[in-house]
């Protein structure tokens, strides 16, 4: 991708630069899906892996290394709960929030003309459902795209005090790993009447969610 970046950029003289962001944990990167348009890589979002078990009824927005962590709750989702979900990779809030700003103004100047829509409702059109977006950043990072995704989204970050510790604890504490990420799902769906409050409820428990904990914000 990155190769490709420069590739055009030098052929087409854009006046812009490329950069790599890089995380301080080590794992392998998965391959491209197969058959992938990498406009969605540039532009801030595509869907990495699709549900096995049919139509999703939710979706996990990942960011960096937190990819990983809503890949394992949607298999969580899929094998205790039987709740289908696709997995979208987002690689830039920012983008996706400075195109629908510029498209919200273009709407706006030009109100003779049909509606332009934004790249992040192209992405999901046809995926309905209520988002799940993780990421270890603080939340107002996912937040930015919240007004195009009105009252479908929910977004878990990691706002309050830093912490020394391993990953595995941390993202426990701050509600990113995928138990909580699962477990945000089916609350999700329990308020919309998609699936069993009481057996979200006792989902909570079996994935170690703990929902009498201070929230990490004020910890």
């Amino acid at each position: 991708i990155v190769q490709d970046g420069i590739r055009r950029m030098y052929q087409n003289q854009e006046a812009c630069f490329y950069y790599l962001t890089l995380y301080n944990e080590n794992y392998p990167m998965p391959a491209m899906p197969e058959g992938l348009d990498p406009e969605g890589v540039l532009r801030g979002i595509y869907r990495f892996q699709a549900s096995e078990k049919g139509k999703a009824k939710v979706h996990l927005f990942g960011s960096g290394p937190i990819l990983n962590e809503a890949l394992r709750a949607q298999r969580i989702l899929a094998e205790k709960y039987d709740v289908p979900s696709d997995v979208w990779s987002l690689t830039s809030y920012n983008e996706l929030r400075r195109d629908a700003l510029a498209v919200e103004r273009w709407n706006r100047l030009h109100p003779d003309r049909p509606a332009r829509t934004p790249y992040l409702l192209e992405a999901l059109k046809g995926s309905d459902g209520p988002v799940i977006a993780a990421s270890d950043y603080m939340k107002v990072v996912a937040d930015q795209i919240a007004p195009w995704l009105p009252g479908r989204m929910e977004a878990l970050g990691t706002d309050g005090f830093g912490r020394s510790d391993n990953r595995e604890h941390l993202r426990r504490h701050f509600e990113i790993n995928a138990e909580s990420i699962a477990a945000a799902a089916l609350s999700r769906l329990a308020r919309e009447g998609r699936f069993d409050a009481q057996k979200a409820v006792a989902a909570f428990a079996e994935l170690g969610v703990d929902t009498e904990k201070i929230d990490a914000a004020r910890a």
